[in-house]
């Protein structure tokens, strides 16, 4: 029997997670299959019902139903609780375990594939909305000092909040940047899908900094800006391929090489 998956979002057609999969798939000799299914905006939770009672072992969680995806989940993972969010349930004997795959995809493709080691490194985290809240733990776990930056500065201060257990965490306004540097450099807002610029002062980026994008398939103002000064620039792709490698990894058990697949998405961007 192949055991059935899928990503649900609202819109879900560009979403390149089947490809992923598939490759993935045969990658490993897993006998899966992987679907776009676009879910009704109010009928996520009918949506998924009807996925458990068709025998899927489980989906990948897209915009716009993250954060109801983790109230679904009578299993949250303690990344997936930090989160407030959740991009993976896994179908279990009629429990629902969730789990946010995002922080721990970003932290892998920086260290692993971009070779930057986040230990004891200021890290400049921009945004404070769900792509943000998703991945300061594992940034933390992974050893960075956090700086987050928002252009309302109180939801920057209340997400590092959010983080104050897990230590050195914290959140101020873009004017409070001046003078600051950083090895690494995160955008999680999503001005790049309008091409808005972020007032960053042009000193934030250390020598040999890494601007990073969460965003992928285009260059974005913040990835030309950075470039220009003198930053190392990358874009989210890897993070993509390494979120869906942990999904795998959560209901398969093996670990898939994201190197061919990267070099795959590439191909076909």
């Amino acid at each position: 029997m192949t055991d059935k998956y899928a990503v649900i979002g609202n819109p879900v057609s560009h979403s390149k997670s089947p490809l992923i999969h598939r490759i993935f798939a045969e990658q490993t000799g897993q006998d899966i299959s992987y679907e776009a299914i676009e879910a009704p905006l109010d009928g996520f939770a009918a949506t998924i019902e009807r996925l458990r009672e068709q025998g899927y072992k489980g989906c990948n969680v897209t915009v716009p139903f993250k954060f109801e995806a983790f109230g679904l989940a009578s299993q949250p993972s303690e990344r997936a609780r930090a989160a407030r969010a959740v991009n993976t349930l896994k179908f279990d004997a009629g429990e629902i375990y969730g789990d946010n795959t995002d922080g721990a995809g970003l932290v892998r493709d920086i260290e692993h594939n971009l070779g930057v080691s986040l230990k004891n490194r200021r890290v400049l985290l921009m945004g404070a909305g769900g792509a943000a809240y998703g991945v300061v733990l594992p940034l933390r776990h992974a050893g960075a000092r956090i700086a987050i930056a928002n252009r309302t500065a109180e939801k920057a201060r209340q997400l590092a909040a959010a983080f104050s257990a897990s230590g050195d965490v914290s959140g101020c306004g873009y004017d409070e940047l001046a003078g600051q540097q950083f090895e690494a450099v995160i955008n999680a807002t999503s001005a790049g899908l309008t091409d808005s610029e972020i007032p960053l002062p042009t000193t934030v980026f250390a020598p040999g900094a890494l601007a990073y994008d969460m965003m992928y398939g285009r260059e974005t103002p913040f990835m030309k800006f950075a470039r220009a000064h003198g930053a190392r620039v990358s874009d989210g792709l890897g993070m993509l391929v390494e979120q869906a490698a942990e999904a795998f990894f959560i209901w398969r058990g093996v670990r898939p090489n994201t190197a061919p697949v990267m070099v795959k998405l590439r191909e076909v961007a």
